[in-house]
């Protein structure tokens, strides 16, 4: 049913991971139960679409209300392995938008923070890296140091964010590689309906980048995941997200020259007709129970962009 009040809203929403069950260092992230309920709420009482029909019907001023799109950043492996079930079983399309290099036993720079926290206790001292030192005692005092230090590490170049995080991790013995998806998980996403969408090879904060280097990395991406799926890949996310300061109208520029259809942010709020196709909107319902997380939907549909 087409939205009668003329206004034509569409709302994406940004999952990261789902996780078996609750993890204290990730108080964030949906576990499966979570996502569960939060996929059949979507389901009963807004309209889930794929974002190439959504993008489609926006266009066409036929979008019907309550639409509503589900996309995952990063590329995960539970993404294929506890997400991708729970969709199937609600019947709700996504987007999973892979960085590249992560593929296959990669591991991203924060997650290399959080899972080395995770195997450190003591006194854990960063000071020559201008980090601080931190006294760990419990999970809380893991998630107070991961919550200080990954702020600071975020903004580095890219260069020194890899020494950086290079030197946390060489604490620790061990660390998992298997957080992020293989190809086969990507192709297997790809054959049950997920679109793949573009995410730059290695997740740099392009606007720290010149225009020439963000073009491979973005480029560098969207080619690896087309060999992958032998499909285009015709949308994207900015790493981060933030307009202005994570990529500016020149990176737009550059996604569209690169024959990408669509490209969203990290800016709250909801899509209209008039929306910028390649500065769309987005934003994380993180409520834990579903009245709550169905009135955050409702009122994110009040912030028009």
């Amino acid at each position: 049913m087409t939205n009668p009040s003329g206004k034509q809203l569409l709302s994406i929403l940004i999952y990261h991971r789902v996780l078996t069950e609750f993890d204290p260092l990730r108080p964030g992230e949906p576990t499966a139960l979570e996502f569960s309920w939060q996929m059949e709420n979507l389901s009963r009482y807004f309209n889930p679409m794929g974002l190439a029909d959504a993008i489609r019907l926006l266009k066409e001023g036929k979008l019907p209300k309550r639409a509503i799109c589900v996309t995952f950043d990063d590329g995960y492996a539970d993404n294929e392995a506890i997400a991708l079930p729970i969709l199937k079983n609600w019947n709700i399309p996504a987007t999973v938008f892979v960085a590249t290099e992560f593929l296959n036993d990669g591991r991203m720079w924060n997650d290399t923070v959080i899972e080395s926290f995770r195997n450190l206790s003591g006194n854990v001292d960063l000071s020559s890296l201008d980090l601080g030192s931190f006294n760990i005692q419990s999970d809380r005092d893991r998630i107070q140091a991961i919550n200080s230090i990954l702020p600071k590490i975020k903004y580095l170049q890219i260069e020194e964010r890899t020494r950086t995080v290079e030197f946390i991790g060489s604490l620790v013995k061990k660390l998992p590689n298997n957080l992020m998806l293989t190809s086969d998980q990507v192709i297997n996403l790809h054959n049950n309906g997920i679109e793949i969408g573009g995410h730059t090879a290695s997740h740099p904060i392009l606007q720290n980048l010149d225009i020439t280097s963000s073009r491979i990395e973005i480029e560098k991406g969207k080619i690896a995941l087309e060999k992958l799926i032998r499909q285009p890949v015709r949308f994207f996310a900015y790493p981060n997200g933030i307009v202005g300061k994570d990529f500016g109208l020149e990176h737009s520029q550059l996604v569209k020259e690169l024959g990408f259809e669509v490209a969203v942010s990290t800016q709250v709020g909801v899509s209209m007709k008039t929306s910028n196709h390649y500065l769309l909107p987005r934003f994380t319902p993180w409520d834990k129970t579903p009245m709550k997380f169905m009135v955050r939907l409702l009122l994110n549909q009040k912030n028009y962009i």
